[in-house]
């Protein structure tokens, strides 16, 4: 079974094609078949219909694709998640921000064009899923894009300090080195987004600020870009506190994986899964549901969360 390629340069097959053939060798891995490759066609070694359709798919979009994107591992991997079926969007269309040394950055699900969409769209989002769908570092790269264009005055990001199975006070050091390791993911995507030394530019400057949840209690924050991850292990009064700091002329985002709560939940219950039940029907308020299929880190990933979660 063979798919033609037609009218491409060398410089589009290489890209294809991946150094060493490597892109090969996870097209490959994913069919679950061995895939040659010729001047101007792939061919299946098998006879499945339904695995050669989708194999067709995914490669009709990376063909149109392959002239202004990098073909890597991470393109090929979500670029077969999103073929599963003959309706799907072109994610890599919009570029939503630039990192400082210039990468674009682009969704690469329909449930994160989604969740975009909802963020410009509505004050209060609640984003959620499994681990690994981009929750955060979307929140997060669209907060920076806010302040870069005016649109907020300074970020808010922040997340319950709850142990997961370890003590915070086994940890070395004062609070803010005991709070800053459940902090590290956001400061990665910050770093990822703004480079090191303007993301400690701005900290310092108290334009963005990251801090655990028990710190929000009291405030009001009117112009601001607000970020509350790891929402499942608020609990009711906590999520209660958290969205009540909504100000004028601001945006909240609500992330969290109700699959991965930390509470103890004989004592206290997930302010994420009230919320989730109490707000769906609010107008100015959307919800934006990850599953399986969003997971963008090693095609492992998913099939471990499969795994887990049955």
């Amino acid at each position: 079974m063979k798919y033609t390629l037609r009218n491409l340069s060398q410089d589009e097959m290489r890209n294809i094609v991946g150094v060493n053939d490597a892109n090969i060798a996870l097209l490959e891995q994913l069919y679950g078949c061995g895939i040659v490759y010729r001047d101007d066609y792939f061919k299946l070694l098998c006879d499945d219909e339904e695995i050669f359709s989708r194999f067709s798919r995914q490669m009709d979009y990376i063909v149109r694709k392959c002239k202004d994107n990098i073909i890597d591992r991470d393109f090929i991997t979500h670029s077969f998640m999103q073929t599963s079926d003959d309706e799907k969007e072109d994610f890599a269309d919009e570029i939503i921000a630039y990192s400082f040394s210039g990468k674009p950055f682009r969704c690469k699900t329909s449930n994160q064009l989604k969740f975009v969409k909802a963020i410009k769209k509505d004050d209060l989002v609640f984003s959620i899923g499994p681990a690994g769908t981009g929750k955060t570092f979307l929140s997060v790269l669209l907060a920076v894009t806010y302040l870069k264009k005016a649109l907020v005055n300074r970020i808010i990001i922040t997340r319950p300090a709850v142990e997961a199975g370890e003590s915070l006070g086994f940890l070395p050091g004062d609070l803010k080195e005991k709070i800053d390791p459940y902090l590290m993911p956001i400061y990665d995507s910050l770093d990822a987004i703004l480079g090191k030394e303007q993301k400690d530019k701005l900290i310092e400057k108290g334009v963005i600020e990251v801090m655990p949840l028990a710190y929000m209690r009291g405030r009001t924050l009117d112009e601001a870009f607000i970020i509350l991850d790891e929402a499942q292990n608020t609990t009711d009064k906590q999520m209660l506190m958290f969205l009540t700091r909504l100000g004028f002329n601001s945006k909240m985002v609500v992330n969290g994986d109700v699959t991965q709560v930390d509470l103890n939940i004989n004592r206290n219950r997930s302010g994420l899964i009230l919320a989730d039940e109490k707000l769906r029907d609010i107008s100015g308020i959307s919800f934006v549901q990850f599953d399986n299929n969003d997971v963008i880190r090693n095609p492992l990933v998913k099939i471990i969360i499969e795994r887990f979660t049955i």
